[in-house]
């Protein structure tokens, strides 16, 4: 008690956790070199009998919100493959002050592959968010990166009316700029939403990328999967290849059904991650 009218009111715990995972070639399979995990992020490793090493990130904290901080780091040494996801949808709950913030750092060395495929991001009314992704390929790595978003739970009556958000994306190949891009909304997420220049009153949207020399022949296919509501386009980078494909849905089920026949498609004989389903 302070004096005999004042409680003192201790300020609220923010989550902050980092988790650095490294794998490398060795004996002809990709195995894990090093972890390290701190505070509220941990990696957990499912067995698996050949490659890509499998990855789940955890946030034990169970959702973000203001003033919450966490970090990924992911190094594939050269030949080595990955494919990590997330146990199950990030939720971004309403925020008092501050925002919460995710930062994410992938490498990948010469002939290395990475599938970066976590679930969705649930976004939640008057929630403040940003995410980083760097992403740095070597000569001849090939990556696969999905973020996909739901701005609100349709199914549960809720809606991400008002909000910040901001998703920020820089992928290097050889020390070089091959894919930039920034998407911002707020703080009228729904009025922003409903244009139909955005996205029409659809909640639900994706981006996937791929840098691969084999781009080309998975045009047309991906193409099929995507159907009306979205496209994809392919350019040469560097020595190799780049797919971009967006993606929008009524809610995230809708979306679900046309990812994954996609990562499907593109992420090969790795297919989908196990904790992935309908």
């Amino acid at each position: 008690m302070i004096g005999q009218d004042l409680t003192f009111v201790p300020p609220a715990q923010r989550v902050a956790g980092t988790a650095r995972l490294a794998c490398e070639k060795d004996g002809g399979r990709t195995r894990l070199r090093r972890l390290y995990q701190d505070g509220s992020a941990k990696i957990r490793m499912p067995a698996v009998s050949a490659d890509p090493l499998e990855a789940v990130l955890i946030n034990t904290a169970g959702g973000l919100t203001g003033g919450d901080r966490l970090g990924w780091q992911v190094d594939v040494d050269a030949g080595a493959s990955a494919s990590i996801t997330t146990q199950a949808c990030e939720k971004i709950y309403r925020a008092a002050s501050d925002r919460a913030e995710v930062r994410v750092k992938l490498t990948v060395g010469a002939g290395g592959r990475i599938a970066w495929l976590p679930q969705e991001t649930i976004v939640f009314d008057r929630s403040a968010f940003a995410r980083r992704l760097d992403l740095e390929l070597a000569a001849g790595a090939e990556a696969l990166v999905l973020e996909a978003t739901v701005f609100g739970r349709l199914a549960m009556g809720e809606r991400a009316a008002h909000g910040a958000f901001h998703d920020r994306w820089r992928v290097s190949q050889e020390g070089a700029l091959v894919h930039a891009e920034d998407f911002r909304i707020g703080p009228d997420i729904a009025a922003i939403l409903g244009r139909s220049a955005v996205a029409g009153g659809a909640i639900a949207m994706a981006t996937v990328l791929m840098i691969s020399p084999r781009v080309e022949a998975l045009l047309d296919p991906a193409r099929d999967i995507i159907g009306g509501q979205g496209d994809a386009s392919v350019w040469s980078v560097k020595k190799s290849g780049k797919l971009l494909a967006r993606l929008f849905a009524e809610d995230g089920y809708q979306l679900r059904k046309r990812l994954v026949p996609l990562v499907e498609l593109l992420n090969g004989r790795a297919g989908l991650p196990k904790l992935w389903s309908l």
